[in-house]
């Protein structure tokens, strides 16, 4: 009985969540875009109080710099150390 309860439940949450799904997609998105603007702006002019602690996180965010330049709207890199296309 708990069991069918459980699944009930997942259902219900699959169903409510199914609307939703290009939104919260999109916000993500917008979330990780901002995040990658605050983590490389620095390099491209903008103070940055905490430049120091985000270097640490360049070798895991590379690979998403490529798309995410393109959705800014900037067709080559605008960074000089970075060059990904």
């Amino acid at each position: 009985m708990l069991d069918k309860v459980k699944k009930l439940i997942e259902y219900y949450e699959e169903v409510l969540s199914m609307p939703h799904r290009q939104e919260i997609a999109r916000e993500l998105r917008n979330e990780d875009d901002l995040f990658l603007l605050l983590l490389y702006s620095e390099m491209i002019g903008i103070p940055n109080p905490v430049y120091y602690y985000t270097l640490e996180l360049y070798p895991y965010m590379i690979e998403k710099f490529h798309d995410w330049h393109l959705r800014m709207g900037m067709e080559k890199s605008p960074l000089t150390g970075i060059r990904c296309c």
